[in-house]
């Protein structure tokens, strides 16, 4: 559609929709009755008695009510579904035109964002589940499960780490009735409403929501870290106050598959947690003291966490002898580990 012709057609359709205080007033009175005359809407509303003609003029000339020119003048309802059927095609046509027209907005590698917009929210939620390449963690509510399950069912498919965190638990999908393994590898439920909405793809990029913003409440927030070192707050907050403080709801008991890349620690230290044999690591990050890169292969001779998963530990033992391997912001270890490769049973080639 001409940008001229296309400007018009929007134009209309907001003009459409201008309807006034006595308009809508008028209008709400006649749909709930069926058909009133003009003094009884003046009875029944706020709409002085001489404005009441002008005003359902207005209506029946959008189409939204039939005047019947009787004595006294009778004014018919008429299925909003008729009504509003030749507008709602025109929106349609008008979205579909506008969404040609539409240009995803740059988003920088390193940028920070705060966005009180629910609909922007819901764009970085998804944006960050698209972008996941190897590992996914989720704090939701159950119906934002229900929103993006089609996108997670997917993201599982093409093999994403999925975990998921649900609340308020209470209102978490029955696992006998919806097949939570088709979504994640793993899903916890919270009890109670503070929980707020996460997201954390591969370790770094990511988003922090509170409920209200979600709710569509102007005065609340959502964060944005794109790709930013400071992605790691959300990721440590998400793994150590959220996940330890939920009850497993579903877990796929199948084997992990290997070589298997984590972007966070905790989550690489749970799972060797669990499995017996002889593991290699390939660990990208830098050195705590001097912040020198740093690329350390060797075997994994030991993992460790605390209760609450505050500190985690890879000991991997390399030619130089044995070296501690921490989380970002890692102080007690001798590596920063930014990004971890497992491989089980054979040793990776050094390259």
């Amino acid at each position: 559609m001409p940008s001229e012709e296309l400007s018009g057609s929007l134009e209309g359709v907001i003009s459409w929709f201008d309807l006034g205080e006595y308009e809508i007033a008028a209008y709400l009175a006649v749909l709930q009755h069926g058909e009133l005359t003009a003094s009884e809407i003046a009875r029944r509303t706020d709409v002085p008695q001489p404005r009441v003609y002008d005003t359902v003029r207005s209506l029946g000339e959008v189409g939204l009510v039939e005047i019947e020119e009787s004595r006294p003048m009778k004014v018919l309802a008429i299925d909003p579904r008729e009504a509003f059927e030749d507008i709602q095609r025109s929106l349609d046509d008008v979205v579909e035109d506008l969404s040609t027209q539409y240009t995803t907005p740059a988003r920088g590698p390193e940028a920070v964002s705060l966005v009180k917009s629910r609909p922007s929210i819901l764009r970085y939620l998804e944006d960050v589940i698209d972008a996941a390449e190897y590992e996914l963690m989720l704090s939701l509510t159950p119906s934002l499960l229900e929103r993006f399950e089609s996108t997670l069912r997917r993201r599982q498919e093409s093999g994403i780490a999925t975990q998921i965190l649900l609340s308020p638990a209470a209102d978490a999908p029955d696992p006998d009735a919806f097949d939570y393994e088709g979504v994640a590898s793993t899903v916890k439920g919270r009890r109670g409403i503070t929980t707020p909405v996460v997201a954390v793809a591969d370790g770094a990029y990511s988003m922090f929501a509170t409920r209200e913003s979600i709710g569509g409440d102007s005065g609340r927030y959502g964060v944005i870290f794109n790709r930013s070192e400071l992605g790691f707050l959300v990721s440590a907050f998400l793994n150590t106050v959220l996940w330890t403080t939920a009850d497993e709801i579903a877990s796929d008991d199948s084997e992990l598959s290997f070589p298997r890349q984590y972007g966070t620690i905790r989550r690489c230290i749970s799972d060797l947690e669990t499995l017996d044999g002889t593991f290699y690591a390939t660990i990208d990050g830098r050195h705590v003291e001097t912040g020198d890169s740093w690329v350390l292969q060797g075997r994994v001779d030991e993992v460790a966490s605390g209760s609450n998963q505050e500190v985690a530990t890879l000991v991997v033992a390399t030619d130089d002898g044995l070296v501690d391997v921490g989380g970002q912001v890692a102080a007690y270890e001798d590596i920063e580990a930014h990004e971890i490769k497992i491989y089980r049973g054979t040793q990776p080639t050094v390259t």
